[in-house]
């Protein structure tokens, strides 16, 4: 039945919290008893509690599940709901690698709650290894495909930012749970990332990760660059391994000379004729933002932590202050919005997280379709990625603020 596991999930969370469960459980609505900030202290909506965040966690995921789960033993997704004719049989790799970092975040969720998703996330992580191509893309070095391989697809085209998205999830993996081979697969994925870089000086702007490996596109992309700078700047202090920590500068220096805006927030790509996209999506702020708060606590450098501070404020101020974050994609914001509580587990700050939380009620009372627990952006479909956006962001509300160090 709908929402019996979220009901469920509440009330072992108010058992561990010793309060009692919200009388409104089943709906997902606000109960009392708040952990979390929001703009409540402003003088806005009532806070939403930390029992209300996880239940709209599990329950946002109970209906990713039900719709759009492919339920027939490969782990994996379908792209949308309700299907199209021509939709193929499963999601592609984008949409499937954040079902997988939902599924991993709600094991973040306290105590029991979030030990109840552990076979859930071993689920969709088998299904992951179904996009893996291991004899390699066109630079030899393996990776994951854009769609499953072989028995349940043809495999596809091989893009560096698809699989920066895994291997961060990995490392998130390795930090919670110390898998090593979570961290083995990550940096694999890091040598494929490194055999994507641009090494033609004749080209514009030479340097920087190419978006794909797809011979239709030669772009060079913040999204493919700057994760790629995190992950480095992740292993990096894992290892203690200098040459990750010379990568991150690189890949950070090359983003920050030819794609950051006078506004200062990144533009989106460069192209090999020089010309660039300046479209300034919300998840291009947010990679960088991270990626300089975790140079700060890999080095010690302050000149790290004051961009990653530079990049949130203009960031907030383009998109919430000016009003244009309901412009963006849920995808894109669930990934700038975690990145803006990583930098809070440094600063102690909580300006945006409470914008985090107010953003994710807003969402819940009126992009939500009560009847199937769905989310969309106003069409007829509701997105793989739409959804475990959703679940992202209620999960890590729900998260202790100090466990955020681990996102990304």
């Amino acid at each position: 039945m709908r929402f019996t596991r979220a009901a469920a999930t509440v009330v072992a969370l108010a058992c561990a919290l010793g309060v009692a469960a919200p009388a409104d459980a089943e709906q997902g609505g606000a109960g009392q008893g708040s952990t979390q900030q929001s703009a409540a202290e402003q003088g806005g909506a009532p806070a939403v509690s930390q029992r209300t965040q996880v239940q709209r966690a599990v329950a946002s995921y109970d209906a990713m599940r039900e719709y759009m789960a492919a339920d027939d033993g490969s782990g994996l997704y379908r792209e949308r709901y309700p299907s199209g004719a021509d939709d193929r049989t499963y999601s592609f790799e984008w949409p499937h690698s954040q079902a997988h970092v939902a599924t991993l975040d709600l094991t973040g969720l306290p105590g029991a709650v979030g030990r109840s998703f552990e076979d859930d996330l071993a689920d969709v992580a088998r299904g992951q290894e179904h996009f893996w191509n291991a004899d390699g893309g066109t630079t030899g070095l393996p990776g994951y495909d854009s769609y499953p391989r072989a028995p349940y697809g043809g495999g596809g085209d091989m893009f560096y930012d698809d699989n920066e998205w895994v291997a961060l999830a990995k490392v998130q993996q390795y930090l919670a749970t110390g898998d090593e081979a979570a961290l083995g697969r990550a940096e694999e994925i890091f040598e494929l990332v490194v055999s994507g870089w641009d090494t033609d000086p004749s080209h514009p702007a030479p340097g920087g990760v190419f978006w794909t490996q797809a011979t239709w596109s030669t772009d060079r992309n913040t999204v493919s660059t700057m994760p790629g700078a995190q992950l480095a700047t992740r292993l990096y202090m894992i290892t203690g391994d200098p040459s990750y920590l010379d990568w991150a500068q690189r890949m950070v220096g090359w983003t920050d000379e030819h794609l950051l805006a006078p506004n200062g927030l990144y533009w989106d790509n460069i192209k090999l004729d020089g010309s660039i996209d300046r479209t300034q999506w919300s998840y291009n702020q947010g990679v960088p933002l991270g990626t300089y708060t975790l140079l700060y606590e890999a080095t010690g450098d302050q000149r790290y932590l004051r961009k990653a501070k530079a990049i949130a404020a203009a960031s907030y101020r383009y998109y919430v202050t000016e009003g244009r974050l309901d412009g963006q994609p849920m995808f894109f914001n669930s990934i700038w919005f975690k990145n803006l509580l990583l930098l809070e587990s440094v600063t102690g700050g909580t300006k945006y997280r409470g914008a985090m939380a107010d953003y994710a009620d807003q969402q819940w009372r009126t992009e939500r379709e009560p009847a199937t627990g769905l989310f969309n952006a106003g069409d007829e479909h509701t997105e793989l990625l739409e959804q475990a956006a959703m679940v992202q962001i209620y999960a890590t509300l729900a998260w202790p603020r100090g466990q955020a160090s681990i996102l990304y």
